[in-house]
């Protein structure tokens, strides 16, 4: 065997067994992410080896949305449970939707800044589809909605701490 060919061989061997270490799913089941608790994890901007394109949401209209309903309800660490507190603000979008069924809304789920960003844009999908469902389940179309993931790329407090990660542990309500 000349040396071109072993080289050859050997260097599919290393892509196959390369694609089958990246062919991993995230599942919400894995062990809790371990909490941050160095400041060179907070999250940064996009750098040119992120995988991940940055999103431009489309602008707002702000009459889409119930000036009197919240646009934000939270969520407990690494769980993607609609909670009870929150059961206001779903039953009054399904409310309004239900009356206006030209209205469309997003719902945007997102996560603290703990864990990877593959399992946090796992979890904003779970968060934002647990909201889409508890919609459903109250009558509005399917058609009308949309769930979304931003993850832990767009938090809504800066911080390492409990109080700035309960905050972002979240699902918005966008007007489309």
């Amino acid at each position: 065997m000349t040396l071109a060919r072993r080289a050859t061989g050997v260097a599919l061997a290393c892509s196959a067994l390369w694609l089958v270490g990246c062919g991993s799913n995230v599942k919400l089941e894995d062990p809790k992410p371990a909490p941050i608790t160095t400041s060179s994890n907070a999250p940064t901007s996009t750098s040119a080896a992120s995988t991940v394109a940055p999103v431009e949401a489309a602008p707002i209209d702000p009459s889409a949305l119930p000036a009197n309903l919240a646009r934000v309800i939270y969520f407990d660490y690494d769980s993607f449970v609609v909670r009870e507190d929150a059961r206001g603000t779903v039953d009054g979008y399904a409310k309004y939707l239900n009356a206006n069924k030209s209205k469309h809304i997003t719902v945007e789920g997102h996560t603290d800044a703990r864990g990877g960003s593959e399992y946090n844009l796992a979890l904003g999908q779970k968060r934002a589809e647990a909201t889409v469902k508890a919609l459903g389940l109250l009558g509005v179309s399917a058609n009308q909605l949309e769930a979304v993931s931003f993850g832990k790329e767009r938090p809504a407090v800066e911080g390492s701490n409990e109080e700035a990660w309960a905050k972002n542990r979240r699902a918005e309500f966008k007007g489309r």
